[in-house]
């Protein structure tokens, strides 16, 4: 990584406030596109012809179009910082097209599912499965992301909250509510993690841990690989196919379920987190495609067709 671009993830953080995994982002881009431009000069000696060369090229790599045109944002806004900071007179990236992309749909589950996901995990003994129900609960209650999840603190639920306060994507802070249900598969949860915290022989529990999911892992918490492979087992046992959930469907499926109860789309986008609305309006075409599947099965006149 050059100078430069270590001095523009510099500015990223500093003065807009980008969270470490936008950084990281903007990081492996932009050392990807100065390797490939290596024998062009690297980034801040490549012509209009390189730059496009170097796009074009992403497609032959095999490269999504979501990658490519994150990678495009990714040397504009690098670019621009350069032409800023004098190293360059031009912008070759200026007539960079951004590739066209149909957004895919999210995964989701019906609520009949969900009940049994949870049916199936509240119906097993031992901690392992009230941790799983607690966070099963948390997520789909919340439609907090996975690492919003994971990195909950000890000290954040002990008084049973009815809400939580999330510093999310983007160092922002939101409020999010928690059902009555959420609240009692934390509560037993606790209980048992603070009878075996000091059982030495218990090794997903560190003694002393802040954590509300402790691991004795680098990250010193539970991680969302962990918990999507508790997911796997628990969907297999419920019926349902483990290709179909993760932590992150059971987002999807928080915000699905309420637009399809009437919620309304801003109140939505605040629970989630999202900044752009545009964001959260494709939940909408999730929740509408369902409402036309149940009227296709179910009408009367449709039947008939």
């Amino acid at each position: 990584m050059t100078p430069q671009i270590e001095a523009f993830l510099e500015m990223m953080a500093v003065e807009r406030d980008a969270s470490k995994h936008t950084l990281a982002a903007y990081g492996r881009d932009l050392a990807d596109a100065e390797l490939m431009l290596a024998s062009k000069g690297g980034l801040l000696k490549a012509e209009q012809e390189d730059i496009e060369a170097w796009y074009a090229n992403l497609a032959v790599r095999g490269l999504s179009a979501a990658t490519a045109a994150r990678r495009r944002a990714s040397v504009r806004q690098f670019y621009r910082f350069a032409m800023g900071e004098g190293w360059r007179k031009d912008d070759p990236s200026r007539r960079l097209d951004a590739p066209k992309q149909g957004r895919p749909l999210p995964k989701s589950l019906s609520r009949e599912e969900i009940d049994a996901l949870m049916n199936t995990v509240a119906s097993q003994d031992g901690a392992a499965a009230l941790r799983l129900l607690a966070l099963v609960e948390l997520t789909y209650a919340s439609g907090m992301r996975v690492s919003e999840v994971l990195g909950l603190k000890l000290a954040a639920v002990q008084r049973d909250p009815a809400y939580l306060i999330i510093t999310g994507k983007g160092n922002k802070e939101r409020l999010v509510p928690l059902n009555t249900s959420a609240r009692e598969a934390v509560k037993a949860w606790l209980a048992v993690r603070a009878k075996t915290a000091n059982k030495s022989k218990d090794r997903e529990k560190p003694i002393d841990s802040p954590w509300l999911f402790p691991s004795h892992g680098r990250s010193g918490h539970l991680t969302p690989r962990r918990f999507a492979q508790l997911l796997d087992i628990a969907a297999a046992a419920a019926g349902i196919d483990p290709s179909r959930i993760s932590p992150h469907v059971l987002r999807h499926a928080f915000a699905t379920h309420l637009l399809e109860g009437g919620a309304d789309l801003r109140v939505v986008q605040t629970l989630l987190g999202h900044s752009d609305i545009s964001t959260t309006q494709i939940y909408t075409h999730v929740a509408t495609d369902r409402l036309a599947q149940v009227v296709h099965k179910s009408h009367p006149l449709a039947r008939k067709n």
